[in-house]
């Protein structure tokens, strides 16, 4: 199958990090359709003289990249097209690829009447190509290993032209670059990526399906098929008066509230969950309090907090109560968080001695106030629970950290025995529900975790206004970058000013995705209403082959 994902503003490094996943891990062929904030990436033979500037001056990096060709620009205002497919083996294999990454940009400018073709000796796509002055309006440059593609084309929709006189581009001194808008043609970057997502299924799906998902402020429905007409964007019709940010953003991302706010508000039976507060709750409490601890299954409201709680299980959340996003699924308390108590990785350690667990789940709260993302607590913890209780494997379960490389390579480096990052929802609802994270960002912490060699493990919550062929879609997506384990759940709602339930999904459908992520390789699929990311966590270890110990144990707290 080929998967069609437009992903909106991704910074280089995780685009390079997922499409360096996708081509390692994937059963699928990508098409992967985005933008880069301002940088500057070199080829293989790239010469640096070429970069005519002071890159921290312009407020751009540079990028030495495994691609062919020498330097050139990626920005706002150009879609960037990284295939990331099976090219068939054979001499002529690589050039004939480069034809096709070529013939796709010429047919999405022929969508619009805009007439490119091939300048001999150049690669890439020119506007007039035989003509006195030819004008590149594509750049291209691509690796295949392994007998799958890295890399793509670079289309100039409406850049800022002047960041090319800055550099060489591709090494050329003698050739203009030009744009779309330059030769007169002012589309939308939406009506472009849909020309070109068009062309890429012509190209790369040799007539097999093709599914396409969006992230990229979600201002359409997404159609079942890639020739599908598509309604108008959003952008520019009025919201109701008085609605909040998170309706206009669910608005935009096609949920339909008036339905959801139809849904009966009655949870159905399977997600009624009787309160046991016994003796083993109780002692589970004060060995909390007494270390000066709390758990996100109190804080996030779970459901599973007294059948966990009564085998003695729980999830310690670091770094404080307080979050520094406001997720639109999430209970967690949003004021302005106070500072990092740094005793509070030994007193979790000393709680998981005093209750003998053989697995210790430890999430946090995403902390973008801190210079680390919290990273150095997450790792200082790992580090004391192996210290005090070196039989007992360690799951975190992290935040993206605002894709910081640094503050990944300390929680990569703390080693843990599961690696837990959750994608949450679908591509279409990524920037409604999480507006301050990222479908892909996520999918490269992820793909990182992977490539490390750790265990990885994601989640989705359902129940937001998803549907199941979106489902699907994330399940392909994150078995495509190496996950190992993944979790499937009910989204509950805990407020009336936090998403409403658009669906209550039956056992039945859970069951259905949990056969559809086994056969999509996942080492374990944990699916059923009540699931959340921790719960049974030591088991979805152990069929992981982690090295977690006996009785299905699961804890992560958070300071008081």
């Amino acid at each position: 199958m080929l998967r069609v994902r437009w992903l909106g503003r991704v910074p280089y490094g995780e685009a390079h990090a997922l499409q360096q996943a996708l081509q390692s891990g994937s059963r699928d062929d990508y098409v992967l359709l985005l933008e880069h904030p301002p940088v500057f990436t070199l080829g293989v033979r790239g010469d640096p003289a070429h970069i005519l500037v002071d890159p921290a001056d312009v407020g751009a990096e540079v990028v030495r990249t495994d691609r062919g060709g020498d330097v050139t620009f990626h920005g706002p205002g150009q879609l960037v097209v990284y295939p990331v497919v099976t090219v068939p083996r054979g001499h002529e294999s690589g050039p004939a690829h480069v034809e096709a990454v070529e013939q796709v940009a010429i047919d999405a400018l022929a969508d619009f009447g805009l007439a490119a073709g091939r300048l001999a000796g150049y690669p890439g796509v020119w506007v007039e190509p035989h003509g006195p002055r030819p004008r590149k309006i594509a750049a291209v440059g691509v690796r295949i290993s392994r007998d799958r593609s890295l890399h793509g084309l670079a289309l100039n929709v409406d850049p800022d032209l002047g960041w090319f006189d800055r550099i060489v581009p591709c090494g050329i001194t003698d050739k203009a670059v030009t744009s779309m808008a330059a030769e007169g043609f002012e589309e939308s970057m939406e009506s472009v990526v849909d020309a070109v997502a068009r062309a890429a299924a012509v190209w790369w799906s040799r007539g097999g399906p093709v599914d396409r998902q969006d992230v990229h402020h979600a201002r359409r429905s997404l159609p079942a098929a890639i020739g599908e007409a598509r309604p108008a964007p959003l952008e520019g019709r009025p919201g109701k008066s008085g609605e909040s940010p998170l309706r206009v953003r669910l608005r935009q991302a096609r949920v339909d509230l008036e339905a959801a706010e139809a849904v009966p508000a009655r949870k159905p039976e399977w997600l009624r969950v009787q309160a046991r507060m016994g003796p083993e709750f109780h002692a589970l409490r004060r060995t909390l309090r007494s270390h000066g601890l709390v758990t996100v299954c109190e804080e996030a409201g779970c459901p599973n907090i007294f059948e966990c709680w009564a085998e003695g299980t729980a999830t310690f959340m670091i770094n404080g109560e307080r979050c520094t996003r406001a997720c639109g699924f999430c209970l967690v308390d949003t004021r302005h968080p106070g500072p990092v108590d740094a005793e509070e990785p030994d007193r979790v350690a000393a709680a998981t001695a005093r209750l003998g667990l053989a697995h210790v789940v430890v999430t946090g709260v995403a902390r973008d106030d801190l210079p680390d993302g919290g990273a150095g607590a997450f790792a200082a913890t790992v580090e004391a629970v192996r210290r005090r209780c070196p039989g007992t494997a360690v799951e975190i379960l992290v935040p993206d950290c605002k894709g910081s490389s640094g503050a990944l390579e300390v929680l990569l480096g703390a080693r843990p025995d599961v690696f837990n990052h959750n994608l949450e929802t679908v591509a279409r609802l990524q920037r409604a529900v999480r507006p301050s994270a990222g479908y892909a960002r996520s999918l490269a912490v992820l793909a990182s975790a992977k490539s490390a060699g750790l265990t990885a493990k994601s989640g989705l919550i359902l129940g937001m206004g998803e549907s199941e062929e979106e489902v699907v879609g994330a399940l392909a997506d994150l078995a495509g970058v190496g996950v190992d384990i993944v979790t499937l759940g009910q989204y509950l709602r805990p407020t009336a000013a936090h998403v409403p339930v658009a669906r209550w999904w039956t056992p039945e459908e859970f069951g259905r995705l949990a056969e559809i992520g086994r056969s999509m390789g996942f080492a374990h699929v944990q699916s059923s209403p009540l699931t959340r990311s921790s719960y049974h966590a030591r088991g979805a270890a152990a069929a992981a082959g982690s090295r977690s110990g006996a009785a299905p144990v699961a804890f992560s707290g958070t300071g008081r």
